[in-house]
């Protein structure tokens, strides 16, 4: 017959742990306990309190800290959640000395520290540039769109909000009458009971919506016009991603070779090209306020991807006097390398330059129907060229049978033909001259090794998969301290860990 060992549940232990033993260098916990304790500031959250001679005692911001940046590096964002692993995980016991702060005052203390998040971010920047991360001479910047707490149903603009809240109180309204109609015809107690819940429901939502209408006015995008707003959440904002579009923040960050993130911020705005300009000023910050001169990036190489190309973004890294390489959308079309690759080339079957046959004794060009079209302007500015005019007279398109192929919108009233005679200074086409060298295309080929495995460390590893606050403020200091986080993982990297025991 088989024998076990005895075992019994209705009896006591008592384990001695050390609590300095649970926190093994090497570790990224051993690693931020140190940091906390040694190199951050958190002298600027006292300012906070006012208990020291009546109130209860506060939990001390370091051991908050602390425990949220290991619950962050675990890939763990819930407060409850962080409440409960300071209950179970020995690493965490040792990280809090026993205690166990309530998830509001976790959830609190990451929410109220707009001021304090940059300071410390610098403090970690400044561990790195003592460890010799911060050296290198190539930079790159790219953005992170994550979904928010916000949901995308509760989208729209000022008059999608209105006919949806009209739409609620028009349902509204027609439950109240079936309601009425079953009382008079004796229906179930309990039909009724779930009826007037569903109209209560209903009700809140026509409610709240109105409330928003009356509290917010509309956002204005980039362009003038209106976008969407959002009731949950308003400073976010719709984004188109690769895996669709959803209601978030587009997470910033500059990072060098060494992948150590210089300065990172989380925008309402999926549209890349308007952050290049404060994501820049914000590095020059940060490293003049850890002992760098304002120059520290001259000369240096940046790098960004085509979502960064524009006009403006392009004058200001020279105004910078910044190596940059940001290519144009249509950089990849003009390489050699994917002449071979099969992709979709639609024919437009539209009339060409060399379509129209040109009269020079007269200055004009007649177009494949007949008709001709006379100088009207000798020199005129689109986009990055100057052009001559030439235009048709008016009636001349009416019956056209090749319409379809001349002009681009049916129906148009201008009908021009432009001749391009001289290229306007453009940033544009430096940029793409740039771009299109050998040297150009292999420094830019370093991009991808820097900045996306920062994304895929945050994002698959720390788990970010979404921003659980809401607000820009709070959404930017959890976004600043997964980006610590990502810091305090190459300081590790780097044998930090092991250096400060």
């Amino acid at each position: 017959m088989a024998r076990y060992k005895p075992y019994n549940y209705d009896q006591s232990l008592m384990i001695p742990v050390c609590l300095k033993d649970q926190l093994l260098p090497g570790t990224i916990e051993f690693a931020i306990h140190y940091l906390v304790d040694h190199r951050m500031d958190l002298s600027i959250m006292d300012k906070r309190f006012n208990n020291d001679e009546n109130g209860r005692p506060a939990y001390d911001p370091r051991i908050l800290l602390k425990v949220v940046l290991a619950a962050y590096s675990r890939g763990l964002t819930s407060s409850r959640r962080i409440e409960r692993i300071c209950r179970e995980n020995m690493v965490f016991i040792a990280l809090t000395c026993g205690q166990v702060p309530d998830h509001s005052t976790i959830a609190a203390f990451v929410s109220s520290m707009k001021d304090e998040i940059s300071p410390l971010f610098r403090d970690i920047l400044m561990v790195c540039d003592e460890m010799g991360l911060l050296s290198g001479t190539t930079f790159a910047l790219d953005g992170c769109k994550l979904p928010s707490n916000a949901s995308k149903e509760w989208s729209g603009t000022h008059a999608n909000l209105l006919r949806k809240q009209l739409k609620l109180e028009k349902k509204v309204s027609d439950l109240i009458d079936r309601q009425i109609q079953s009382d008079r015809e004796g229906a179930d107690p309990s039909d009724l009971a779930n009826r007037e819940k569903q109209i209560e429901r209903i009700r809140r939502k026509a409610e709240r919506i109105e409330d928003f209408l009356k509290k917010n006015n509309a956002r204005t995008g980039r362009q003038g016009k209106e976008i969407k707003s959002n009731i949950t959440d308003n400073a976010s904002s719709n984004m188109k991603t690769s895996h669709g579009t959803l209601q978030g923040y587009n997470g910033q960050a500059l990072v060098n070779e060494k992948q150590v993130i210089f300065a990172a911020e989380a925008f309402g705005n999926g549209q890349d090209y308007g952050h290049l300009e404060p994501m820049i000023k914000l590095s020059k910050q940060n490293m003049e306020m850890i002992g760098y001169s304002a120059d520290y990036f001259v000369n240096k190489s940046f790098l960004a991807d085509s979502n960064y190309h524009c006009e403006d973004n392009l004058k200001f890294c020279e105004d910078e006097k910044l190596d940059a390489l940001i290519p144009d959308i249509n950089f990849r079309k003009r390489d050699s390398r994917f002449e071979t690759q099969k992709c979709h080339k639609p024919k437009s079957g539209r009339f060409t330059l060399e379509d129209f046959t040109y009269d020079e004794a007269g200055d004009k060009y007649i177009c494949p129907n007949g008709k001709e079209l006379v100088l009207r302007a000798n020199r005129t500015k689109v986009g990055n060229w100057f052009f001559r005019r030439y235009g048709i007279k008016k009636g001349d398109c009416t019956e056209c049978k090749f319409v379809s192929k001349c002009m681009v919108k049916q129906g148009a009233k201008k009908k021009w033909l432009a001749i391009p005679i001289e290229a306007a200074p453009s940033y544009h086409r430096d940029m793409v001259e740039k771009i299109d060298t050998e040297e150009g295309r292999i420094k830019y080929g370093e991009r991808l090794g820097m900045v996306e495995p920062v994304f895929g460390n945050i994002r698959i590893h720390k788990r970010l998969d979404r921003f659980t606050l809401r607000g820009e403020i709070k959404v930017n200091i959890q976004w600043l301290l997964y980006c610590m986080i990502n810091n305090i993982g190459k300081l590790c990297h780097h044998g930090y860990g092991y250096a400060v025991n």
